[in-house]
């Protein structure tokens, strides 16, 4: 007898949908966006012809009917997790991480510490995606944004990790060919910029007590990570996060001509969405990151 089964991809939007309350929540459980969401529950009540949730502005109310049909398919699903589980070995069932973080952080800090987090935990499959817009101009949900901060946004949690501050950064063979004794010798070498920030050589300037310093050359690139790639080429001096370049000093790769000042810098933060608040795979994630972030702080050359 053929069995009458709906659009399997919507009834699990409407299951999460229903049971959290919320379609941001279900769309941050199943990795989706809020419209994907929306699409679906809206495929399923044109498929069964009939409305499954009372929309009031910016709330979603299941309709009495959907209460029923939401109590029916809830414990399929759990059943159907549950038999899965019990038929691989344990330890084979891989669970999909979703990260958010900026470019240069995962390019100089992350990717290099990911392996760590492999052997530690084979079973979880790790999805980075990089992007430097804010966590609520982000339009698809994830397991966890790393961001600067601490900020605060409405439906997430946050936490910082990692602490940092700036220095100049250089080659060592640059000051072989062009030494580098005082800050005012500064006005001998390139100078590195990065357009998104341009207040960074000003600035320390200034707390270095040569604000009218005028260097031989300026180069600017529009990506950080380009920036410290040039410096490490020796093509010029650049302003270092001591977090993001800490590999670098300790590898010989980069040196700090000068002992200060340094120019204090935003933590970076994970943010997490309230409905992953209490996932056990994600505050693993999240403790891995702050253990990471001690560790690279003590080990980060003075």
């Amino acid at each position: 007898m053929k069995r009458t089964l709906p659009p399997l991809n919507a009834v699990r939007a409407f299951e999460a949908a229903g049971r959290l309350g919320s379609f941001k929540e279900a769309a941050a459980e199943l990795h989706v966006t809020h419209g994907a969401v929306s699409q679906h529950v809206r495929l399923l009540e044109e498929w069964l012809g009939a409305p499954l949730f009372e929309r009031h502005n910016r709330r979603v109310v299941l309709t009495p009917a959907a209460v029923v049909y939401l109590n029916e398919i809830g414990p399929l699903f759990e059943q159907l997790s549950q038999a899965t589980t019990q038929y691989g070995s344990p330890g084979t069932i891989a669970r999909t991480l979703s990260v958010n973080a900026p470019a240069t952080f995962t390019l100089r800090w992350l990717v290099p510490r990911l392996a760590k987090f492999h052997a530690e935990h084979p079973d979880v499959d790790v999805r980075v995606e990089t992007s430097n817009e804010s966590v609520e101009s982000l339009k698809d949900i994830h397991d966890i944004v790393i961001r600067g901060g601490p900020d605060t946004f409405y439906g997430y949690s946050m936490q910082p990790f990692l602490v940092e501050e700036r220095l100049p950064v250089c080659s060592p063979t640059l000051l072989q060919r062009v030494p580098l004794g005082a800050p005012d010798e500064l006005a001998r070498h390139t100078l590195l910029h990065t357009s998104s920030l341009p207040r960074l050589w000003p600035d320390w300037l200034a707390k270095a007590q040569i604000p009218a310093l005028r260097p031989a050359a300026v180069m600017t690139f529009d990506h950080f990570y380009l920036t410290l790639q040039a410096a490490i080429d020796g093509i010029g001096i650049a302003m270092g996060p001591t977090a993001l370049v800490a590999d670098d000093l300790a590898a010989g790769r980069l040196v700090k001509p000068f002992a200060g000042p340094r120019l204090p810098s935003r933590s970076y933060c994970s943010y997490i969405p309230d409905g992953k608040s209490t996932d056990d795979l994600v505050l693993l994630f999240r403790s891995w990151l702050e253990r990471e972030g001690l560790h690279s702080r003590m080990e980060t050359p003075a």
